[in-house]
């Protein structure tokens, strides 16, 4: 396939070693939807629907093996998509609109162009703050003020070098020439969408067959989820959304953003447990024993040092399928923190974004980066699952927001015009729903098959509130 004529959802498909045949099962859009979705100079709206499409088919795909039937009709709704993509800005909770970015977290002027900070953490905030002489509770009107003048009169490599050096997170604008020229850019060059590796050749491992029940591919599974923010949790999320018992664990002294939980926690149980004390071990242990899955998004390092690794995984529990994400995938940043805004700016999406020559750099009309990785490491598990069924073996799948980014720029069919169409009203692909967390208004889920769940199966409670226990024995 010639990908310079493939579509999104083509590439994707062959990224995730998908048969090609069964891309005949995607109905496309209905004619006539609306206009205005996720509208971007780089073809944004085109990502979202192909990390959906695929998404959708790798469930399918996996139903069907399942159950010995047919695979199921994939159906794309662009309103569902494009609102999915964005849900972190229509969740509303008991009425109030979610935090999303911190008063720190913005572009900034400097001597030589354009610099992007993150700050939404308290620990980043504080860190950014201690290399602008500034204690960690400082008022935000004082931070921004201090920081605005400090910037000014500096380089924007040298202050990403200081902060990254602190502990924080700072990034210079470049454009997508200066990226590509970069090593951090460089070692992105010629590796693949979804990394899809065998780990070892552990015997197939089947869970029961779904003969009777409703499609959910990944009903019986078990999934441990060890991500934050946005992609990783999207991921976890959309396997809850399938059937799996997903079960988020997170270190105590490392807490989550409650907004954030309240939109991607849908569908999951969470407990704390600390990884590097005794009893959290043990415990972890005892869900490892029986697991399908691990998903995890901390960036490479930070999980391995309590012997995580992909292969020490596999040996714990031969079968095991592992999803892995990260921010920048390979390379010199390889172990660096970073965000979907963070990754926008180095990669050059920031740049051609902006709204002119002069002006500060752009941002896409989403966190589409997040997103689209995560549906995508979702459809990765899931192909994953469908091999493991098929061949056995342990399965590692990886994928990062750079590399994404990287398809964004380079590979997705160019915008023919802009949309200028503003017909689009989220309001058709919004429900609410009552749980401990309060009356949440959120997003339907985007992945659709004949015979898919229309909504989760419950809505996100307390952060760390559950047993180190899976749901069924």
């Amino acid at each position: 396939m010639n990908q310079a004529h493939s579509s999104g959802t083509e590439q994707a498909w062959a990224a995730l070693g998908g048969d090609p045949a069964l891309l005949a099962h995607i109905e496309p859009p209905a004619r006539g939807g609306p206009g205005g979705l996720l509208p971007a100079r780089l073809p944004v709206m085109e990502l979202a629907r192909s990390a959906v499409a695929v998404c959708s088919l790798a469930a399918a795909e996996l139903a069907a093996r399942r159950t010995a039937r047919p695979v199921p009709r994939v159906r794309i709704d662009d309103g569902a998509v494009a609102t999915a993509f964005t849900s972190e800005r229509h969740l509303r909770i008991d009425g109030r609109a979610a935090t999303t970015f911190a008063p720190l977290s913005r572009f900034w002027r400097t001597a030589d162009g354009w610099v992007r900070t993150h700050a939404n953490y308290p620990h980043h905030r504080a860190r950014l703050l201690a290399t602008l002489g500034l204690p960690a509770d400082a008022p935000d009107d004082t931070a921004v003020e201090t920081a605005a003048a400090s910037f000014a009169g500096r380089r924007s490599d040298e202050i990403e070098r200081t902060v990254y050096a602190a502990g924080g997170l700072a990034v210079a604008a470049r454009t997508p020439g200066e990226w590509a020229a970069d090593p951090r850019g460089a070692a992105l060059a010629g590796t693949p969408l979804v990394g899809r590796d065998r780990v070892d050749d552990a015997p197939v491992r089947r869970t029961a067959a779904l003969a009777g029940e409703p499609l959910l591919p990944a009903a019986g599974l078990r999934v441990l989820d060890l991500t934050r923010v946005i992609a990783g949790p999207v991921a976890t999320r959309t396997l809850a959304l399938l059937g799996a018992d997903v079960l988020r664990v997170d270190a105590p002294q490392l807490p989550e953003s409650p907004d954030a939980h309240c939109d991607t926690g849908f569908g999951k149980r969470s407990v704390d447990l600390d990884l590097g004390g005794r009893s959290g071990a043990a415990a972890f242990d005892g869900l490892l024993a029986g697991a399908d899955v691990v998903v995890i998004g901390y960036r490479p390092g930070s999980v391995e040092r309590f012997g995580l690794t992909p292969q020490a995984l596999a040996a714990r529990r031969p079968g095991l399928v592992i999803g892995r994400l990260s921010a920048w995938g390979h390379g010199p940043w390889a172990r660096q923190r970073g965000f979907d805004s963070l990754v926008q700016v180095a990669t050059g999406i920031a740049s051609a974004e902006a709204a002119g020559p002069g002006g500060p750099p752009g941002a896409l009309p989403a966190q589409a980066l997040d997103h689209g990785t995560g549906y995508l490491l979702a459809a990765a598990v899931l192909r994953a699952l469908t091999e493991q069924h098929d061949e056995g073996g342990s399965r590692l799948v990886t994928l990062s927001l750079a590399r994404t980014a990287g398809w964004l720029l380079d590979e997705l069919p160019a915008r023919r015009e802009p949309d200028t169409d503003a017909s689009y009203d989220p309001e058709k692909w919004l429900t609410e729903t009552d749980g401990p967390l309060g009356r949440l208004r959120h997003a339907v889920p985007p992945v659709a098959f004949d015979g898919s769940p229309a909504d989760w199966s419950r809505p996100p409670g307390p952060l760390g509130a559950d047993a180190a226990a899976w749901l069924t024995a």
